[in-house]
């Protein structure tokens, strides 16, 4: 474990400052009907890295979409729960309003504007600022910095780019609007490994550097445990379990049914599938 992460784990088990994000006890209806979230709560701390791990369907993105509420636009609502920034209630809030207080999302599937440059797309992220162009063009100088291959292709349109690159852009997008927090929807979708990585350490850069928080919502919980500080995993729309990352790292369930690694060596996805009953946080 690193310093840093073991410093974060320490703060998050004694008694700290109030967390940067908080979620309580959310609970949100798509279409009046379907419940997805049962009860969700969570929270990041000041500088973190948290990661939201589960199977496709567990509710993730419905998560993150509670929090920065785009969930109207998929004619769903948060019906129980609140959601509190920096101590104040925000789940009642308008996305362009959360922007402007420091949160961002980055969608999952890696939205650009296909018909506009890299630059262009990037430029779209100061919409809500209001310094000068000079800061702006520093930051945009900035997430060139972290971003070399954006600069390559500044000039190019975003939707002849490369899968990797538009994900890259999507970042460097909510960078430009100088967020306190970001909200990243399976960054490694559809990626190479290597790309994966790439983007993994560059969130890491961006935390340690430019002191941004994560959370982070992914199905390769491998890659977001080695990159997290702290961990949270749902199932059917619950938190079944949490810990920091390395806990959750060494816990035999996660290494069973989400690194695929059991006491006995490494299981095939038919044996994961057959032992699923055997899950202890569902004793």
């Amino acid at each position: 474990m690193t310093s840093a992460a073991a410093e974060l784990e320490k703060k998050m088990q004694t008694p700290r400052d109030k967390p940067l994000l908080e979620v309580r006890n959310v609970e949100v209806i798509y279409d009046h009907v379907i419940l997805v979230l049962k009860g969700v709560s969570l929270e990041v701390p000041k500088g973190g890295i948290v990661a939201l791990l589960g199977a496709n369907g567990a509710g993730k993105s419905t998560t993150l979409k509670a929090i920065s509420n785009l969930l109207r636009a998929e004619r769903g609502e948060v019906t129980k729960g609140s959601v509190e920034y920096k101590g104040e209630r925000i789940d009642g809030l308008t996305p362009n309003d959360l922007v402007r207080r420091g949160v961002i999302q980055v969608m999952e599937g890696r939205h650009c504007f296909g018909h506009l440059t890299v630059e262009e797309n990037l430029m779209t992220g100061a919409y809500t600022r209001t310094e000068g162009r000079a800061a702006i063009a520093r930051d945009l100088e900035m997430v060139y910095g972290y971003f070399p291959r954006l600069k390559e292709r500044r000039k190019s349109l975003a939707g002849y780019t490369s899968g990797g690159e538009q994900q890259m852009t999507a970042i460097g997008r909510a960078l430009m609007s100088r967020p306190d927090m970001i909200l990243l929807d399976e960054p490694s979708m559809g990626l190479a490994p290597q790309l994966v990585e790439e983007i993994f350490e560059i969130v890491v850069k961006l935390n340690r550097e430019q002191g941004v928080s994560f959370l982070l919502a992914e199905q390769n919980t491998s890659i977001a445990l080695r990159h997290a500080h702290y961990g949270y995993i749902l199932e059917n729309g619950r938190v079944v379990l949490d810990g920091s990352a390395d806990t959750l790292r060494g816990n035999e369930d996660v290494k069973e049914f989400y690194l695929g690694i059991a006491a006995g060596g490494r299981k095939s996805f038919r044996d994961v599938k057959h032992y699923k009953r055997r899950k202890r946080w569902l004793a």
